[in-house]
């Protein structure tokens, strides 16, 4: 626990100067860095003893998806056809990949032998959550940078904020499992906890970051949306674990794992924030 805190402490600060102070081109930059290694965690899931193979598979597939993205900012916050298309094929996957989860294992003999699916399976997690981290940041860009920047903190800030409401809650008063063949930590009371503990948040540095949100209801529909998408992602990628029999996707974050393991979450609640938030606010 000790070494978790202390490198949550290091990263934390990092993370947010880099959501705030990168211009837009480095901004993509980290997060293609971010992608790229988690791309390399994700080929253990797809064929373990020839992860070169899977990893050159998956890394075609995401040099292809990266260069149909806009690469300007105004381009990518205007939210075209091909932004909603792309985020929207993403949401559509992670509640796909949730009932996968819920259903689990019965769900995994459909592609647990089968690299392919498992491969497409990441392309689809990581591409969205990369376009959709990329247009959030650039929303607003030429009348304030940092406009943009904000909201990517404030879904990172929900995603954390319903992840430790969740343990506390799931440690003192969970009883009933959500997916015990999978997790069997995840409880629904903890997943209450964590919606809670998000809204809170929510409302305060909606306030405190001047976020501009439609109506009351429609950040509350949003928020909830994200959170509960977040946990299945955290569940989603435990289901993937689980049937590669590994416990961390790497050990690169001392104290955390890998960088699957502390994006987990964020890869399925950007794609739905971001299109719930183009949609309704």
């Amino acid at each position: 626990m000790k070494q978790r805190i202390i490198t949550a402490l290091i990263l934390a600060p990092l993370i947010i100067a880099g959501i705030f102070l990168l211009p837009f081109f480095y901004f993509v930059l980290m997060l293609l860095g971010v992608v790229g290694l988690s791309l390399w965690e994700w080929s253990q899931f797809v064929t373990p003893k020839a992860r070169n193979k899977s990893l050159f598979f998956l890394l075609a597939g995401a040099l292809a998806c990266v260069a149909i993205m806009p690469m300007q900012p105004y381009e990518l916050g205007a939210f075209g056809q091909s932004s909603f298309s792309f985020i929207l094929s993403g949401v559509i996957w992670w509640l796909i990949a949730s009932l996968m989860t819920i259903t689990y294992p019965s769900s995994a003999k459909h592609w647990q032998d089968s690299p392919l699916l498992k491969g497409i399976f990441g392309l689809i997690s990581l591409m969205p959550f990369l376009w959709s981290v990329a247009v959030l940041r650039a929303i607003d860009y030429d009348v304030n940078v940092y406009y943009g920047a904000k909201m990517v903190l404030f879904v990172c800030l929900l995603v954390w904020s319903a992840d430790s409401g969740a343990y506390f809650a799931g440690k003192s008063l969970g009883k009933h499992k959500m997916a015990p063949r999978v997790s069997p930590n995840k409880t629904i009371e903890g997943l209450v906890g964590g919606i809670i503990a998000a809204i809170i948040v929510g409302f305060v540095f909606t306030d405190l970051l001047s976020l501009d949100f439609s109506s009351t209801p429609a950040m509350m529909v949003i928020i909830l949306a994200t959170v509960v998408i977040s946990v299945m992602g955290d569940l989603v990628e435990s289901m993937f674990k689980r049937v590669a029999n590994i416990k961390d996707s790497s050990n690169l974050i001392p104290g955390h794992g890998g960088v699957l393991d502390r994006i987990d979450s964020l890869m399925a609640a950007f794609p739905m924030f971001t299109l719930c938030y183009f949609l309704l606010a």
